[in-house]
């Protein structure tokens, strides 16, 4: 099955990727609330790289972020909109399932994944990442029989050009 032409229009969204998968650092002011003795350094307001209140995934799902949330790390309260397109496509127990199966090394890598699947799956229900590769591969595919093509012209031109030096010299 060849991917159809008409599905290629709908890439440009994935512009949009680059800005979900660049870390905002727009860090609000910290509030100084030194009440609380056993926070934890991601609900600390010591430093200003640290992350303030619930999770994306926590916040869009209405509960309560524990210390233990397995989301948070990867979904920061930045990341809304990212954790609200896969949550849309595969559903947050789907996420948390997977992610608990990962090794923790390579949870952030699944993440980016999940979210990149997850956009190509609302800019293209049917075939998702696997038209974006399809049609990669035939522009690919394109250009390197261009490229052939051209360096058939090159050698033509200098075989040609040799030819027009050797009957100049003799």
């Amino acid at each position: 099955m060849e991917y159809s032409k008409q599905t290629t229009q709908p890439l440009k969204v994935f512009n949009t990727i680059h800005l979900f998968s660049s870390s905002s650092s727009s860090s609000s002011s910290s509030s100084s609330s030194s009440s609380s003795s056993s926070s934890s350094s991601r609900w600390s307001s010591s430093s200003a790289a640290s992350i303030q209140g619930p999770c994306a995934a926590c916040k869009v799902l209405r509960r309560r972020c524990s210390e233990s949330c397995i989301l948070a790390p990867y979904f920061t309260p930045t990341k809304v909109l990212q954790f609200i397109t896969a949550h849309r496509i595969f559903g947050a127990s789907n996420i948390i399932r997977w992610l608990k199966e990962i090794p923790e090394m390579k949870r952030a890598d699944a993440v980016s994944s999940m979210v990149y699947e997850a956009n190509a799956r609302i800019v293209d229900p049917v075939y998702g990442c696997a038209g974006v590769i399809s049609e990669l591969q035939r522009q690919l595919q394109q250009l390197q029989a261009e490229l052939a093509m051209t360096q058939a012209e090159l050698l033509f031109l200098g075989c040609q050009r040799q030819r027009l030096k050797d009957s100049a010299n003799s």
